[in-house]
């Protein structure tokens, strides 16, 4: 039981930090994807994140997933259980992070537990939404400030670049 915990804690983490540091901070910095599917203003986001076909939203879905499942690859022979929990936690947290649309505000006793252990809200996750700057951290709270100073580098980066070819 124990092992199956760990192994699925294991897996959110590891695909969190994965995830936002191989795939959503750098989408936002050289790609276009993620920004046109996700953060538009023109976006349903209850459509988004519960049911859709549309073939840019499916393929950022998928490589936002991508860190997880390679993950969950690794871990599967320490734990099936633990893996398959793990993967079920972090679809079940996609949809919680997207119902604030819904009209819906995240209990107090449930927000301190949340901040207690360091997990996005709905509301901290619509922030992302509104200023794509902040609110990093799909899953875990603690990647914001990281993953900040990762954006700024990045686009450092992208602006020498830029200016090294003229």
């Amino acid at each position: 039981m124990l092992e199956a915990i760990a192994v699925a804690w294991l897996l959110l983490f590891v695909g969190d930090f994965l995830s936002t540091f191989f795939y959503h901070v750098p989408e936002h910095v050289f790609g276009s994807l993620h920004l046109k599917t996700h953060h538009s203003w023109k976006k349903d986001f209850r459509h988004y994140a519960i049911l859709t076909f549309n073939r840019q939203v499916l393929l950022d879905g998928i490589l936002g997933a991508l860190p997880y499942v390679l993950i969950a690859v690794v871990l599967w022979s320490f734990s099936p259980i633990g893996v398959i929990s793990g993967l079920l936690l972090g679809q079940f947290h996609v949809w919680w992070r997207h119902i604030s649309v819904l009209g819906w505000q995240t209990p107090k006793p449930v927000n301190i537990l949340c901040q207690i252990l360091f997990i996005t809200t709905p509301e901290r996750h619509w922030l992302h939404h509104h200023k794509t700057n902040l609110g990093f951290g799909d899953i875990f709270t603690f990647f914001e400030q990281p993953a900040q100073m990762w954006l700024r580098w990045l686009r450092l980066l992208r602006l020498r670049f830029r200016y090294s070819r003229i």
